[in-house]
């Protein structure tokens, strides 16, 4: 075992005792963070970046200016181009109104003096530390031969750009400086980004709270879900979840309920399974163990106890076949549906149900169609029908076995000339282990299955059986079944 595999379980095990609301709102809070706090921080680069477009802008004008005003500004005291940079520099500064975080300065240098250059500016500033006032950082620009820069000082970041002024006649070197402090671009961004900060803060809380309301409301189904899960036993399965809407969740408790019908039927097939075996198989259970406890040393009286035993051993084979035959009814994969000739399938069944008995067989009607059934299936119920009918006549009486076409549907019959069936009995005789209140022959015989099973198979065609009554006397099975277009 790897040492992420206990950290692993862990945090497993606490994911289990969060409940799926908090769950969500966690996940909702958390997404929504980043969301924000991704969306403060790009307010900010924004904000920073267009401060620095502003500061360079800034620059590039103030020093475009201030070279234009070298080409083409005059000495108001002489009318000429300006010779000597100290006017040149006091005029055009004169006349500029700097930013607030903004300064515009000459230099003069004054190398036969102790003082390396002299300064101007335009304005008087309220700026904690103007660069005008820090002689270092002015003589390290002064003395830089880039024509712009940034000067990282304690007093704070200033980006600066200068306009040499050549000398001419004797005059000192000079230079035009624009220097532009970026904190209080900077502090607005910043106060921006904490203020975006707050706002997110109580968007979260309120978040909280609607999330709490709104998951608790989404989830109540699932809630429902889980109490009614909570409340099945094997004895109630009568709960079901009331289905409102049609979305996502109405549908999780649509297929529940579905769940919750299928077992309900599943357990009461078992149940009605566990039932019927008991009650038809305790029968020939105590006639073969009462046989054998009687039984003496005759060899004749041995035989006879054998022959018996043998006949409820058969009859309880056919029970249990019987049984495990309904029960794989509700099973999907009962029948099997293929492309069969309805004609050819009522001519098979007619040659395997002369065998059944010496009867008067008839084949008396075949219609010629395609249709998705399970031969098999089908062959097993219309040769149950003919067994009914051969056990509820005798010989000689007429059994017809036929097919006609009925417009959407197809209708498989087995029509005898019996006694025919009671009307109390019409209702009954298609129950498992019921055969009527009124027997039709002497010759019935078996377990009362038989009629139940031909119901399975039709009802797993999607179709249905119905009992008629036949012309001149007699009862009439027939399977009625649904075309369906093969392919």
């Amino acid at each position: 075992m790897t040492t992420a595999e206990p950290l692993r379980r862990w945090v497993t095990a606490r994911a289990r005792t969060v409940s799926a609301r908090a769950r969500i709102l966690l996940w909702l809070l958390i997404v929504m963070a980043v969301a924000l706090a991704a969306v403060a921080l790009a307010t900010r680069s924004v904000l920073l970046r267009d401060a620095d477009h502003r500061i360079n802008g800034l620059l590039a004008q103030e020093t475009n200016e201030f070279a234009n005003f070298v080409r083409q500004g005059f000495d108001p005291g002489t009318g000429q181009q300006f010779t000597d940079p100290n006017p040149l520099l006091k005029v055009f500064l004169a006349r500029q109104y700097p930013d607030p975080d903004e300064e515009l300065i000459g230099l003069v240098d004054k190398p036969a003096e102790d003082e390396p250059f002299v300064k101007e500016q335009s304005r008087d500033h309220g700026m904690r530390h103007p660069l005008v006032k820090d002689r270092a950082s002015l003589t390290k620009v002064f003395n830089s031969p880039d024509a712009s820069g940034v000067l990282r000082r304690p007093g704070g970041e200033v980006r600066w750009a200068k306009v040499p002024i050549e000398p001419a006649n004797g005059h000192p070197p000079a230079a035009f400086v624009v220097a532009v402090h970026p904190a209080g671009e900077r502090e607005k961004a910043n106060d921006v980004f904490h203020m975006l900060l707050a706002i997110s803060g109580v968007a979260l809380l309120m978040t909280t709270g609607i999330g709490w309301v709104v998951a608790g409301r989404i989830l109540r189904p699932v809630r429902l879900v889980r109490t009614t899960a909570a409340q099945l036993t094997e004895q109630d399965l009568t709960q079901r979840i009331p289905v409102e809407g049609r979305d996502d969740i109405a549908a999780l408790a649509e297929t529940f309920n579905a769940m919750l019908d299928r077992l309900e039927r599943a357990f009461a097939a078992q149940r009605e399974f566990v039932d019927d075996a008991g009650h038809e198989l305790r029968t020939p259970i105590t006639i073969v163990r009462g046989h054998l406890e009687l039984m003496g040393d005759d060899p004749a009286e041995r035989e006879e106890t054998v022959r018996i035993v043998m006949e409820e051993l058969d009859r309880m084979s056919r029970i249990v076949e019987d049984l495990l035959l309904l029960a794989k009814a509700e099973r999907p994969d009962f029948v099997s549906p293929e492309p069969v000739q309805t004609g050819e399938l009522t001519a098979d069944v007619f040659v395997k149900a002369r065998a059944l008995g010496e009867r008067d067989w008839q084949l008396a009607g075949v219609v010629d169609a395609e249709v998705a059934l399970d031969p098999q299936r089908i062959t097993q119920a219309m040769v149950q029908l003919a067994q009914n009918a051969v056990q509820h006549t005798t010989m000689g009486q007429r059994v017809s076995i036929g097919s006609r076409d009925e417009g959407d549907r197809i209708e498989l019959y087995v029509a005898d000339s019996g006694p025919g069936v009671q009307p109390q009995d019409a209702e009954v005789i298609f129950e498992r282990f019921r055969r009527g209140t009124a027997r039709r022959g002497s010759r019935a015989t078996g377990a009362g299955l038989g009629l139940a099973i031909v119901k399975a198979i039709a009802e797993g065609h999607g179709g249905r059986v119905e009992l008629r009554p036949t012309d001149g006397g007699g009862a009439t099975f027939v399977l009625v079944l649904q075309k369906e277009a093969t392919p």
